[in-house]
């Protein structure tokens, strides 16, 4: 837990921070990239919608969860910041106790869970069985699952960067090496994808806790009167709360993406899975600064210097404008082939294709969201964040209602890009109230050196 409040904000220090962010967040697309690829050796379209349909779904009720991770960060951060070093080991004990037990909380529910989701999904009776199979598998590393996202976020709010990248790639590297075993090697399909990665995530955890062994050993860790102390655990329920709507939200979307691109066929269906896998590859090489963003903004909030605040963002956003143009050229010219790699059936490539100018146009509507996400995260201006997502969702809903009926399939990748821009312009509104909130707090600008 090294104070590093006062070291200046550098190019150098950004790409400390992101590029092992970049890494290893690129890591978590190509896994999805592999389990499509894997399954769609097999020349039929259900596997892989089946497991496009079982991580979705799943992913979204993780993810639900997500603001483990991004309050970690901010409180952390900010704890660091402040030169709080007791906080900030109480921080991590809270963040693994939330997500061991909401882990085991969705086992608990999970038959609920699956028959809701599978009540609104518009699937095959052919996709939802091995669906189905695929997820009673991986609820079991539940626990495991929401609890790195705890462990991810508190790594990062140190700047440690190096630590979350071995962890993805640990984690990664065993679930594709059982992908290959489990289906192509022991002809397992649906089901080997789901227990390579039930053991991925377990190990991941495993590792996850090595890592942060320095700081579990503390006293301060197992302070329990710091640890559940009230006024410390309110203000986390008051900023997860307003991110767990923000994400309730977000995932909503991205599922009835995936459902109502189910209304086409399973073709269609199939296909949009593997363009996903493009879409999740751009957000999480920008989370590389994003969450550079997250620290460094975090950090500076709570050490009270509002130009390094300002100073962290510019750089960060800088960045990732850089890396948005980089992406969206290679999609560009390389789309076709990636889709060829992940899919083999030519019914699906073709569909692929016929979208693809989507996936080239999402880097940047994509950037301003991601990078302005970072920014509020790191200053814990959830209720932001919540709103502006209730305006971005609303819109997603009139564009899904203006667009689908006759643009089909094309409508409904339009209404995703609608609901892009509209996040990173509203918060983009909101940014000036976050300077002048942080400079009330911290007294007046210095003087530029």
């Amino acid at each position: 837990m090294s104070d590093t409040s006062a070291t200046p904000i550098t190019h150098s220090r950004v790409l400390r921070i992101a590029i092992p962010i970049l890494l290893s967040n690129v890591t978590i697309p190509i896994l999805g990239a592999v389990d499509t690829g894997v399954v769609g050796q097999i020349p039929q379209p259900e596997p892989i919608a089946a497991v496009g349909v079982g991580a979705i779904v799943l992913s979204a009720i993780y993810w639900v969860f997500g603001f483990l991770r991004m309050g970690t960060v901010g409180l952390a951060a900010q704890a660091a910041g402040a030169g709080d070093r007791a906080e900030v080991a109480a921080l991590l004990t809270r963040a693994l106790l939330i997500g061991i037990g909401a882990g085991v909380l969705l086992i608990a529910v999970q038959w609920g869970i699956f028959a809701a989701a599978f009540a609104v999904s518009p699937a095959s009776p052919e996709v939802e069985a091995m669906a189905r199979s695929y997820m009673q598998i991986r609820i079991w590393s539940a626990p495991a699952a929401i609890a790195i996202y705890g462990i991810t976020g508190w790594l990062i709010a140190q700047e440690r960067t190096r630590g979350v990248f071995v962890l993805q790639l640990w984690m990664n590297a065993i679930n594709v090496g059982l992908d290959l075993l489990f289906v192509l090697g022991f002809g397992w399909g649906v089901e080997g994808v789901a227990i390579a990665t039930f053991i991925a995530e377990w190990s991941g955890l495993a590792m996850g806790l090595w890592l942060c062994r320095a700081t579990l050993g503390l006293p301060s860790a197992r302070d329990w009167s710091r640890v559940f102390d009230k006024l410390r655990l309110k203000r986390m329920a008051v900023v997860n709360t307003d991110i767990l709507i923000r994400s309730l939200l977000l995932e909503a979307i991205f599922v009835s993406f995936l459902l109502v691109g189910g209304k086409f066929g399973d073709v269609t269906l199939a296909a949009n899975q593997v363009l996903l896998q493009f879409l999740m590859i751009t957000g999480h090489a920008l989370d590389g600064f994003a969450f550079a963003a997250e620290a460094l903004v975090g950090r500076a909030f709570g050490a009270g210097q509002v130009h390094l605040l300002r100073r962290g963002a510019v750089l960060t956003s800088a960045w990732a404008t850089a890396s948005a143009a980089l992406m969206a050229l290679c999609f560009w010219l390389a789309g076709p082939v990636i889709i060829d790699i992940m899919a083999t059936d030519p019914g699906v490539r073709a569909e692929a294709r016929s979208y693809l100018p989507w996936m080239v146009l999402a880097p940047l509507t994509q950037l301003g969201l991601t990078m302005f996400d970072g920014i509020f995260i790191g200053a814990t201006r959830s209720r932001d964040m919540r709103n502006m997502m209730i305006v971005s969702a609303a819109l997603y809903c009139v564009a899904l209602a203006v667009f689908l009926g006759p643009l089909e399939n094309h409508g409904l990748w339009l209404a995703m890009q609608i609901s892009f821009v509209a996040r990173g312009l509203t918060l983009a509104l909101r940014y000036p109230a976050l300077e002048r909130a942080a400079h009330a707090a911290a007294g007046p600008l210095p003087r530029a050196a």
